[in-house]
């Protein structure tokens, strides 16, 4: 089984003569598998409201050494928890969401475990104003959103 530099499963695409693995938590720990195995760094559109991998270069990955985005219209902006701004998104809704239910001070400080160890979690903004949080493999069926990830490509033997 093939992980990423959290330990996190990655995941394996057949595709024609190659085979594509996505799911990296940074750029670098594309570039760095990729220099491991011998393989090529790919950009990978998911854009059909499943998860059917397409090589593109649509997003632009590779050149702006990114490992995910996604594109769902202008209104929507998708913060990865890799983002610089994740963390204050993050902290932000947790003291919302506190002060929503009246936690207590010790039980608001445990709040905060619940976004940080959500699985790869993303941030959904729409129009400025906060809409939900989600999982990266769930944020390729959302929105019509057209999902890129960084890839390392390698030959199918």
């Amino acid at each position: 089984m093939e992980t990423n530099a959290y330990n996190q499963k990655l995941n394996r695409y057949v595709l024609d003569d190659q085979i594509v693995y996505t799911g990296f938590s940074s750029f670098k720990d594309a570039e760095d598998c990729a220099n491991k195995k011998g393989g090529t760094l790919v950009e990978v559109g998911f854009k059909d409201g499943n998860d059917n991998p397409q090589i593109t270069h649509e997003a632009g990955l590779i050149e702006k050494k990114l490992h995910y985005y996604v594109y769902a219209g202008n209104e929507y902006k998708f913060i990865h928890s890799s983002d610089p701004g994740f963390r204050k998104y993050a902290d932000e809704l947790q003291k919302i969401k506190s002060e929503m239910r009246q936690d207590a001070p010790d039980e608001r400080y445990l709040a905060n475990f619940e976004i940080e160890n959500a699985e790869d979690p993303i941030i959904v903004i729409k129009n400025d104003h906060f809409e939900s949080v989600t999982s990266r493999e769930r944020s390729k069926y959302l929105k019509h959103a057209e999902v890129y990830e960084l890839g390392v490509s390698l030959p199918k033997s």
